[in-house]
């Protein structure tokens, strides 16, 4: 099985270049990161589909981040995640025998869906407003997806995963996700001896967050099994933590020593995101990496890489 992966050097697709060969019998691994294909161009795009002729595409490319860069870049996120998406699956229309995985997220869902939020949850309300560019996007991608099943007969599932985190993620002060920014300005209030920390938000909110590994995991086992039938799979750890608890992990596995101050004035985002990942679970595969296994290999990666 010959597997394409675009976005290959990111926390996903670094993840997936790592463990498919391992997972996956008999496949050949591919990787295309920026560098490789322009996926801003259709015509380069459509030149590096032709020439490899994968059987299998997993789309992991994407412009990510948190909650202050999603909601201070939103032309950038809507426009570049459109492109992207759209090169892609408009490249495939000749090519309906390559079978495709694209990634969605889970804050796609809409803002206040009943938790834990199942996949039938899609477009029934409003999307939270902080990361609606991102989710617009993503959905639209899953759309077309949709289309091209329908009038052309391609094989296309779309996952949603929760919160990932993992090591190759992008750890900064202001354009990270929670768990690798806390981890990148935890460690730097650490060594500069700083004797508080503050948060933003009030720590309320409930977060499910999985390790990048078992995502590819779930990947492998899709692929293993020829999950296509399905057109939308949620993929969860089922393990909930609020975001105030989850700052004291990673204190406790940096060893901070300050104290912790939570500023309500910044936005929470979504009181409570925990998905129903039951329809994917109920074909065997489970998450194996708990969160204070994770948090203590991701610090350890970050440690020895980036700080």
């Amino acid at each position: 099985m010959k597997i394409l992966i675009f976005g290959s050097r990111g926390l996903v697709g670094t993840s997936l270049v790592k463990n498919l060969p391992l997972l996956v019998k008999d496949s050949d691994v591919l990787s295309s990161s920026r560098g490789d294909t322009d996926l801003f161009s259709f015509i380069e795009t459509k030149k590096t589909i032709e020439t490899l002729r994968p059987d299998v595409i997993i789309n992991a490319a994407a412009k990510v981040g948190g909650i202050h860069a999603n909601n201070t870049q939103r032309l950038d996120f809507i426009l570049d995640n459109l492109k992207i998406n759209i090169n892609i699956l408009e490249s495939l229309i000749p090519f309906n025998d390559i079978k495709v995985i694209n990634l969605g997220s889970s804050c796609i869902y809409p803002l206040g869906a009943a938790n834990p939020i199942a996949e039938g949850s899609l477009l029934t309300g409003k999307l939270e407003p902080t990361n609606s560019p991102y989710a617009m996007a993503k959905l639209t991608a899953i759309e077309i997806g949709d289309a091209l099943t329908k009038q052309h007969g391609h094989k296309i599932t779309n996952l949603m995963p929760t919160n990932l985190y993992g090591p190759n993620d992008n750890f900064s002060d202001k354009n990270s996700h929670v768990i690798p920014g806390l981890i990148y300005r935890m460690h730097h209030a650490k060594i500069q001896n700083q004797k508080d920390f503050e948060v933003w938000g009030t720590g309320k909110p409930l977060r499910e967050f999985m390790h990048v590994d078992d995502l590819s995991s779930a990947i492998g086992f899709i692929l293993q099994n020829d999950l296509f039938s399905e057109q939308i799979l949620n993929i969860g750890s089922n393990e909930e933590i609020s975001i105030a608890d989850l700052v004291l992990q990673i204190k406790e596995v940096i060893k901070f020593g300050g104290e912790i101050s939570f500023n309500s004035d910044m936005p929470d985002g979504n009181p409570r995101k925990l998905l129903d990942s039951s329809k994917f679970h109920s074909y065997g595969w489970k998450p194996k990496i708990k969160l204070s296994q994770g948090l203590d290999d991701v610090y350890d990666w970050f440690v020895k890489n980036k700080s």
